[in-house]
């Protein structure tokens, strides 16, 4: 059954990873109000094209027109999420079962992450409605991205705790590592999160030119607090010119503060940890890192070009996978079999 269980855990990382990335497609695709209604898509369960489907549009929809290409990307996306939603409901009743009956295993099937990925799966779920319903207002659009990535970052750590081979180590004996891989976390999860508000403010060519704006005399901190507010519809953003350089200006300054964070935290522990599964997780995470940097540069190079920017939210997730694993590595000292 344990074997059963951590394969199910793999394949619903796999699973979260896929839909995070076709989130992000969405967004860069234009595609949020591709179907303006949920779960469905104009009252159906895919994408209208019949002549009698298309005339129930017209009646309940006048004001639309259905694009049958945005509309099939927001529902594969609405598809999968679905189903990751099914796989995290099985998790969560097999945890439950173990919890309940008396085998010998009971305790190995981590309960409560199951229930709060759980919790996390519906809030989620609203969170997708109401970016729809309330026509991807960004406060809306960024929590749905950071619900994303906090779903997709807890079902990596169930999978790593289902295949640890011993209890977390006492970490406040270790010299201080954990926490200094916590901060650089965190650092970390206020870039992700200035990264969605630039993209739930559409804000990313609006700062173009490499290493500053272009137009960085237009640039104000004040500007950053105008918010996106009070509006029938957010598509394509309502903020003005100099609000979303400065949104954009100032991820980029966090950029700078999140990579020196990281390798700052990285020389550390490195030069602390004797372990060489943390030293090769303190490697990774600088990899990736480095990987993340670059795509940033090309993408303002190259005027952001959708498949370079669908890669960088890509490997933004791909980053907070490594910091998150290297936390959990400096609780585990015996490893993981990963």
């Amino acid at each position: 059954m344990k074997k059963a269980y951590k394969s199910l855990i793999l394949a619903s990382c796999l699973l979260a990873l896929v839909v995070v990335s076709l989130g992000a497609y969405t967004r860069l695709s234009n595609a949020g109000l591709g179907c303006p209604d949920w779960p469905g898509c104009y009252g159906f369960l895919t994408v209208p094209n019949e002549t009698h489907e298309l005339s129930v549009v017209e009646q309940n929809f006048p004001d639309a027109q259905v694009e049958p290409a945005k509309a099939w990307i927001e529902m594969i996306h609405r598809y999968f999420a679905s189903f990751l939603g099914l796989l995290i409901v099985i998790l969560c009743i097999i945890a439950s079962k173990h919890r309940f009956n008396k085998q010998s295993d009971t305790q190995s099937l981590p309960f409560k992450h199951s229930v709060i990925l759980l919790a996390l799966v519906l809030l989620q779920g609203m969170l997708g409605m109401w970016t729809v319903t309330l026509n991807l207002q960004p406060f809306v659009v960024m929590g749905h991205l950071l619900g994303g990535f906090t779903i997709l970052s807890l079902l990596v750590l169930l999978y790593l705790r289902t295949k640890a081979r011993s209890t977390p180590a006492n970490f406040a004996m270790h010299n201080g590592s954990f926490f200094m891989a916590t901060f650089a976390l965190g650092v970390l999860v206020i870039q992700i999160a200035l990264g969605g508000w630039v993209a739930a403010n559409y804000a990313a060519p609006h700062c173009s030119g490499l290493p500053i704006c272009s137009n960085i005399e237009l640039f104000s901190i004040e500007s950053v607090f105008h918010l996106p507010i009070g509006q029938s519809n957010y598509e394509f953003g309502v903020l003005p010119f100099e609000t979303r350089l400065s949104i954009h200006f100032l991820h980029r300054i966090w950029a700078l503060v999140t990579a020196l964070t990281i390798f700052w935290v990285s020389w550390k522990l490195y030069n602390k940890e004797q372990s060489e599964q943390i030293r090769g997780a303190i490697k990774l995470v600088c990899l990736v890192l480095v990987t993340q940097l670059l795509l940033g540069a090309l993408i303002v190079h190259f005027q952001f070009p959708l498949l370079l920017t669908l890669f960088h939210n890509i490997m933004a997730a791909m980053l907070l996978l490594t910091m998150v694993r290297l936390c959990f590595l400096l609780t585990n000292r015996q490893g993981v079999a990963i």
